[in-house]
Parts: C-alpha cells; structure tokens; sequence
C-alpha cells in the first residue's frame, strides 16, 4: 500500500508539474533559440518583465515591513482583546479564501474613476486603477498572508522571556528588537520574503482586473503570456512563460536550500 501511495503522488507530480513545464520548455525552444530569444527582446516582454520586477520589489518591501509589525502586534500587542484576534486572523486569511479576480475588482470599486476617493487621487495627479498603484495593491492584499503566517509562529515558540529581561537591563524597544527578537525570526522573515517573491512574480487574475493590460503601460509578464496565448504566438507566449517558471523553481530550490540551513544552525 505503501509503494501504490508513493507512485500514486510521484504521477501526480509528474502529470501536474513536470510534464507542464517540459511542454513548456519544448513550446519555447520549437523554432530554435533565436526565436526563444526574440521572444524575450521583444519591446512589449521587456516592458511586462520591468514592470512585473518594479511590482514584486515593492511589494516584497512593504510586506516585509507591514508584515514583520503586523506579527508582533498580534502576537505581543497587549491592545488586543482576546475576542478580536481571531478577527483579525480571519482577516489576514481572507485573500487565501477570495478568489484574485474578485480582488481586482474590489480595487477598482474602491479606487476607480468613477468613486470618491479614485477621483481625489486623478485631481491630484494619481492614478491607482490601470496603473502600477492599483496593480501594487492588489498584489500587496493576495500576498499580505505569507509573511505574517512565517513569522507569528516563530514569535509565539521565542516567547517574551528574553525580550523582557533586555528591556528590564535598558535596552531600548529597537535594541531588543535586533539583538534579541530578530535572531529569532529572520528565518522566518527569508521564507516569508521569498514565498511573497515567487506569488508576486506569478500573480494574474488580480493583475488582469486592474490593471486594464495595456500593451507597454500596465502589462505584466503573466498577462502578456496571456495576451500571446490568446493571439496564438505560442512560442512568444511558452519562452516568457518559461522564464518565469525557471524563476520560481530557483526561488523555491533557494527556500529548500535556505530550510536545510536554518535545521543544522539550530542543530548546532
């Protein structure tokens, strides 16, 4: 039973990841690698490929900041009841539970043209809907989870011990914080950072909603690989589509790689 179990999940690998990627690789290189390369120098896939890195540069930075206090507010924050925690944990899990497109969406009830506050921000020269603010924060709300699941944990198995007897010899709320809280959490904190990495780089739906996918505006690379795909350039479309799953699998082997590490310092 065993065995049946083990090359019973080894197919479903195989059918649901690997087999996909080798048709894409085979789909990117089918006319040779100077179409694989033309492919990638197109004005339009640079344009998509600089805007999806601007996005997941930004977002990467304000949820590790948000992220990181979020945490330590729901975990040492004495302001909390005990009723609204739960509260704000079903909050911070909402964007697992809401489908991207509906996030698009609400982005551009809130922050559209035709809203209050998406006209004071056009008055004052901001545009948040079909432009790289509103893609920002539809990213932002889909990947928000990642960071504080990684790192509330890890702040709840330190405790406060330590934390309180730094502060009682002195030491101040940011002392504590990098001498005795961050050794800690950092692990934490990298795999948060890299998952957020990998989900922002990969992002559709949310992206495709709001951003309006504007040729060499607010075009990323997963909705350029969409626009190819439906234009039937399947080798412009499989070669972008490609990069980014190579992207990812060297994100992911980085976080595995990054797990083992973290198991032998604490070992040690």
């Amino acid at each position: 039973m065993r065995k049946i179990l083990i090359s019973i999940s080894f197919l479903v690998i195989f059918l649901l990841i690997m087999l996909p990627f080798l048709g894409i690789t085979f789909g990117a290189f089918e006319e040779g690698p100077q179409a694989f390369i033309h492919a990638l120098v197109r004005p339009e896939a640079l344009h998509a490929l600089k805007i999806s890195f601007i996005i997941v540069l930004i977002v990467t930075l304000l949820n590790t900041i948000v992220g990181v206090y979020v945490s330590l507010e729901i975990v040492r924050g004495s302001w909390i009841s005990r009723w609204l925690k739960p509260v704000i944990n079903a909050l911070i899990d909402l964007p697992f539970a809401v489908s991207p497109v509906i996030v698009g969406l609400m982005v551009i009830l809130i922050f559209g043209p035709n809203t209050a506050l998406g006209a004071f921000f056009e008055d004052h020269n901001m545009k948040i809907v079909y432009a790289i603010p509103g893609m920002i924060l539809a990213t932002m709300f889909i990947t928000f989870p990642l960071m504080v699941r990684e790192v509330v944990p890890l702040l709840e198995e330190i405790g406060t011990q330590s934390e309180e007897a730094s502060a009682t010899l002195g030491a101040g709320a940011w002392r504590t914080f990098f001498q005795i809280t961050w050794p800690g959490i950092r692990w934490g904190v990298v795999y948060g950072l890299i998952l957020t990495i990998a989900r922002s780089l990969g992002e559709f739906g949310s992206i495709l909603v709001v951003s309006g996918n504007i040729i060499n505006q607010t075009q990323t690379a997963t909705t350029l690989v969409y626009q190819d795909a439906e234009q039937f350039q399947l080798v412009a479309a499989n070669s972008v589509a490609f990069v980014l799953g190579l992207i990812s699998i060297t994100i992911l082997l980085t976080l595995e790689w990054l797990k083992r590490r973290s198991e032998k310092v604490s070992s040690h």
